[in-house]
């Protein structure tokens, strides 16, 4: 039931993701047998409200290096937060041995970094050592108000544009396709509001961090600190290429909603 529920809500794409995913946490389970909370089957299925044509309702999974919280409201989709991560991101031995993960992700992203002349790099570059996890956004950091910081797409040349507008897309294409051609029109209507930011050390080898920042769409991507695996001999290194972490939200309180109650009380009823 779990699965027909993705495979009518996600694309092609990006039920083939959310799969991928699981399998790599299977592998990364046989490498840390110890670790019982790891495994392929890990995964909670919850739904909110009542399915309906009419009323609002939605359902999540959730599970290591996997959260995808989805509303329908009618025909309305808003796929909100998601959380997708892989560690490893290459499977070196049975059952899923050749299985990458975040391939695309990482490779588009540095493909466009790298297309940027050299004035548009400093624009883009927030930092240029990648010595921390950077993401943002991820649990715990609910409507988070973060600043649009990197280079404006009004500082991109048209084909620079329709690249970055492609790497969003790989994000946004993970839900049907169908909203996915909707959520990627109300995009591109704010892709004079869009902003790309960019942290990376001097080689570009280098583990890097990069952002997607509109007032209707917020991406963040981010090699990490190695958690499961690891020579506990030795001190943990910084961020590795074999540790993501991706998140997406909808900005301004929009993906879970604001706690209007809450920042009431805050604002009103403190003493």
């Amino acid at each position: 039931m779990a699965f027909g529920i993705l495979k009518e809500s996600l694309s092609t794409k990006g039920l083939q993701k959310s799969r991928s995913i699981m399998k790599m946490e299977a592998h990364l389970a046989t490498l840390r047998p110890d670790n019982k909370l790891l495994g392929g089957e890990k995964y909670w299925f919850t739904f909110m409200g009542t399915p309906s044509a009419k009323e609002p309702w939605g359902w999540q999974i959730d599970g290591h290096h996997l959260v995808i919280n989805y509303f329908v409201l009618g025909s309305q989709i808003v796929m909100t937060p998601t959380f997708m991560g892989s560690e490893p991101t290459y499977a070196e031995s049975e059952p899923n041995k050749g299985l990458r993960t975040y391939e695309t992700e990482e490779r588009k992203g540095l493909n466009f970094y790298q297309s940027l002349n050299a004035e548009q790099k400093t624009k883009a570059r927030l930092w240029d050592k990648k010595e921390m996890d950077f993401n943002r956004t991820e649990a715990f950091r609910d409507n988070e108000i973060i600043p649009f910081t990197g280079i404006s797409a009004q500082d991109l040349r048209a084909a620079q544009q329709e690249d970055l507008l492609d790497l969003i897309a790989e994000y946004v294409g993970d839900m049907r396709d169908e909203h996915a051609k909707i959520k990627m029109t109300e995009v591109r209507l704010h892709l004079k509001d869009t902003y790309f930011t960019w942290v990376q050390g001097e080689k570009m080898e280098d583990p890097f961090y990069y952002r997607i920042h509109s007032p209707v769409i917020l991406i963040e991507f981010d090699h990490q600190t190695p958690v499961a695996i690891w020579d506990r001999s030795k001190p943990r290194p910084g961020p590795v290429k074999t540790h993501i972490h991706t998140v997406v939200r909808t900005p301004n309180g929009n993906d879970y909603g604001k706690d209007l109650l809450r920042e009431h009380l805050e604002a009103r009823h403190r003493e």
